[in-house]
């Protein structure tokens, strides 16, 4: 074409590099885990809050929970703890088997978390209809549904991100052993989740 010249001194860019450049990494650093990890530290201190709210209204009150307030039961929420806590170690080999390349067998770890986690949703909305106080029956009541309600919305959050994991991971290429940052943020994030359920199972039915 007429006008368009081809400098010989130009620099040429392979593949590899080409590829880079289009996912943000040519030139700047891949920040993304970084500021997922901040996102997280901002819910762990909504979730402080909330801790420090419960100690603080424990203290103050001269019964905690009030006098007439049946014992929590034990059994089920134990159980949906094993539940949760090992669906931790099921979505880490998910992990790992995408770092190793392996993509069909990540999907498949992904799908027993979400399973489990679902049976963790199922239990804990089978332990609300049996409880015999409610939200606004006293503060303890109020405190209660409010602690495990927001975890529950997080463990929802979670379910999502993995069917987001698991449509994506359908477009050929958009996972792989270099390339997994939805999977390993998913993972970091229900590990969070795991521990935050750790803490409110030892406040709320234990001590």
């Amino acid at each position: 074409m007429q006008g368009s010249t081809v400098n010989p001194n130009a620099p040429s860019i392979n593949v590899a590099d080409a590829d880079a450049m289009a996912h943000g990494h040519g030139e700047h650093p891949d920040l993304r885990l970084f500021g997922f990890i901040l996102f997280l530290i901002s819910e762990s201190m909504l979730f402080v809050g909330l801790f420090v709210a419960y100690g603080a209204f424990r203290v103050v009150s001269e019964s905690w929970p009030p006098v007439g307030t049946p014992e929590l039961e034990r059994l089920l929420p134990g159980i949906n703890t094993v539940i949760l806590l090992s669906s931790s170690f099921v979505i880490h080999r998910a992990d790992v088997a995408i770092k190793q390349g392996d993509l069909r067998e990540a999907r498949r770890w992904f799908i027993y978390t979400m399973l489990m986690g679902a049976t963790f949703l199922a239990g804990q909305a089978y332990e609300y209809q049996h409880l015999e106080f409610g939200l606004t029956s006293h503060l303890f009541g109020s405190t209660f549904f409010i602690l495990t309600g927001f975890h529950g919305l997080h463990v929802f959050v979670g379910l999502l991100m993995m069917g987001a994991v698991l449509w994506r991971s359908r477009r050929p290429g958009h996972y792989s052993a270099e390339q997994h940052f939805g999977i390993e943020a998913t993972e970091i994030y229900w590990h969070f989740v795991d521990v935050i359920w750790i803490i409110l199972f030892t406040l709320l039915y234990i001590l």
